[in-house]
């Protein structure tokens, strides 16, 4: 976070170096820590070429897998080995081969609705805390990675749904998306997502500019509201930038 309180902005050349950008901000929150690692990953399109990287060397050797646990921020509610389940796609892409199986902790999505795999992973979420209720100076996550989606929501947080208002739950089922695929989600809530040491986003692409636009602008969307309690980052490309701020680093 910067001395204003604003996310702070870190632009990349290209989806490439933002991916690196990104790896080396995860190792950093590694490093920094020489007990037990929570991080909190994201689905989407965003996070795809950063769990590749760290799926590749050096990047899996650097990674102490004994000590990190994996979460994740939403997850759509489909089987766990559909295409679309987000953990199993982090799963597919570098999990699988290195990080214990009681170190990945996937959102349940074979409960009979949302609620109650938002309940679930809620339960399990507080047993791994050791509270059920959060301490602004005891952080949850290590690092939670985020994305933009077109319309400003972030995990499956959307702009005007009632989950986005959510102070009291650390997981919420969301009964339908704003955007495709149009599934039920189940999603942690902005406190949830705000307890840890960094916020990371990763925003690229020119599809993504103008939501990146109205971000900057200040528009009152989920993914503007998403801040950590510690520091937020904007890691973005050259190519999501606004035309106005090119080059801008």
């Amino acid at each position: 976070m910067t001395t204003d309180g604003q996310p702070e902005l870190i632009v990349a050349d290209d989806a490439e170096a933002l991916a690196q950008a990104a790896a080396e901000r995860v190792m950093a929150r590694i490093a920094a820590n020489p007990g037990r690692i929570a991080i909190c990953l994201t689905g989407g399109s965003s996070p795809k070429k950063l769990y590749q990287l760290l799926d590749s060397e050096p990047w899996r050797d650097r990674i102490p897998w004994e000590r990190v646990h994996w979460f994740i921020g939403d997850e759509r509610f489909v089987a766990e080995n559909d295409s679309l389940n987000n953990m199993a796609v982090a799963r597919a892409t570098f999990l699988d081969r290195s990080a214990p199986p009681g170190h990945v902790h996937p959102i349940p999505t074979t409960t009979a609705n949302p609620d109650q795999g938002a309940e679930a992973y809620a339960r399990e979420l507080q047993a791994f805390y050791g509270a059920d209720r959060l301490d602004p100076a005891r952080l949850l996550f290590d690092i939670v990675l985020m994305g933009a989606g077109p319309d400003g929501h972030t995990a499956s947080l959307f702009p005007g749904y009632p989950a986005v208002e959510e102070t009291a739950r650390w997981v919420v089922g969301v009964p339908s998306a704003n955007v495709a695929p149009f599934v039920p989600r189940i999603s942690l809530t902005l406190p949830v997502l705000a307890s840890c040491h960094e916020m990371l986003f990763e925003i690229a692409g020119h599809d993504k500019q103008p939501i990146l636009t109205r971000l900057l602008n200040g528009e009152n969307l989920p993914a503007l509201r998403a801040r950590s309690n510690g520091e937020t980052v904007w890691l973005v490309d050259q190519a999501a930038l606004p035309e106005g701020i090119r080059g801008r680093r």
